[in-house]
């Protein structure tokens, strides 16, 4: 099994963590760990784990009204206009079959899952939080399967190759496995997500240790990785929710299998662990990691400066920061969020500022990510690589080292 701590406020901002030892993911529930909550923080994070399971369990019902609005409005329209959409009337059938399909996936998911035991949501409970689950939620629970689709089925390995490979390949080159004993070189995945990468580090005898957020990223990442136990035996449709931009009717109906790799049977030489919570709060000790790798990661802050002291005081002296992803900024545009937006230039600045020596940097390294591959219209991102090095002799706070170099700059003025 892979394992997992957890400190059981890690999921809504401002959020204080356990700094509990690791446990197996499969015996874990919220008091498992010792709780560093108040008992309101303690009860507003059982709502809101409450509410991510009252989502995933909603999903058939709130995609289906959608479906169904479609085919009511569809009714309404002249006969000669419904006799030359027959076939499209078959094809919201066939989305409707996938969808089932799809909740029963869930379904398996949510069994068996301390996440999901701990929270102990009644019926009644279930209906009350339905009431208040927002559009966001369920856009969260869709995005769940395709990123399950991304990191896990056979039709995404070319997505798989472009973000996961050049971080995999800087990592080996710099720790090559015939130097190093197994689980020698201990290294931190932020951002984990579905655990893939997390999965093929260890699996190359690294010590590595994922962290995630997301409730819905967690719930589904547990379910892959310990319970799934042959290859490709679930089907998921990922892309059934993709209305626009289908150049046939299968397309959007397209079926994948996961996971194309069983954790469970092809267990990991390294030790392989999912740590839960927010990463500027969990990870507060300097000098632990040998390695920090993130992918797709980086602008999910507020402030990225913060991830970046925050990567350089955990790494020990010599250790490295592999980058992949782009500069998207996922609070730029919500209106109850602060959020700043540096360039590429004024990172590179920071990264200098912070402390670390850049080993390699590169621009326009093409990703895509969670596209339909049969899609009319893939997004991709020319995204940004580099490899950062934390000096043999730097103090292990970036901030103490940003000062000591702002204070060398002012002697020699």
């Amino acid at each position: 099994m892979s394992e997992v701590a957890t400190g059981s406020g890690g999921h809504n901002m401002n959020r204080k963590h356990s700094s509990s030892s690791l446990i197996s993911l499969s015996n874990m529930s919220a008091d498992a760990c010792p709780s560093l909550l108040t008992p309101e923080e303690e009860e507003e994070e059982k709502q809101h784990l409450q509410k991510i399971i009252s989502a995933l369990k909603f999903y058939r019902k709130y995609s289906l009204a959608k479906v169904n609005k479609t085919e009511s409005y569809l009714n309404s329209l002249p006969k000669r206009h419904q006799q030359m959409l027959s076939k499209y009337r078959h094809h919201l059938s066939i989305v409707r079959d996938c969808i089932d399909k799809n909740q029963v996936v869930i379904k398996k998911m949510l069994v068996d899952n301390p996440l999901c035991d701990s929270s102990s949501v009644s019926q009644r409970d279930l209906d009350g939080h339905v009431a208040k689950i927002r559009h966001q939620e369920m856009e969260h629970a869709q995005s769940t399967l395709k990123a399950i689709a991304r990191d896990w089925s056979p039709e995404c390995v070319e997505e798989r190759d472009q973000s996961y490979k050049p971080i995999i390949e800087a990592i080996e080159q710099y720790f090559n496995p015939k130097d190093y004993n197994e689980n020698e070189v201990k290294i931190l995945v932020p951002g984990c997500g579905l655990g893939r990468l997390t999965y093929e580090l260890a699996c190359r005898g690294y010590e590595c240790e994922g962290n995630e957020f997301s409730y819905f990223m967690l719930i589904a990442s547990n379910f892959v990785l310990n319970f799934c136990t042959d290859e490709n035996m679930y089907s998921l449709y990922p892309w059934v929710h993709q209305t626009v931009n289908n150049l046939r009717r299968a397309d959007q109906t397209a079926a994948v299998r996961f996971p194309d790799v069983s954790p469970a049977k092809n267990k990991p030489t390294g030790r392989l662990s999912v740590v839960a919570g927010d990463f500027l709060e969990v990870y507060t000790t300097p000098d632990v990691y040998d390695c920090v790798a993130t992918c797709f990661f980086i602008d999910c802050a507020n402030n990225v400066i913060d991830f970046i002291e925050t990567i350089y005081r955990i790494l020990v002296p010599g250790g490295i920061w592999v980058n992949l992803g782009p500069l998207l900024y996922h609070f730029s545009d919500m209106h109850n969020e602060d959020s700043i937006e540096p360039t590429f230039e004024d990172i590179m600045h920071v990264i200098d500022s912070v402390g670390f020596e850049v080993l390699t940097s590169k621009t326009g390294v093409r990703t895509k990510y969670a596209q339909n591959p049969n899609s009319m219209l893939k997004s991709e991102y020319e995204s940004l690589f580099w490899i950062c090095r934390k000096p043999l002799n730097s103090s292990g706070d970036g901030g103490d080292d940003m000062e000591a170099n702002q204070s060398d700059a002012d002697g020699m003025a």
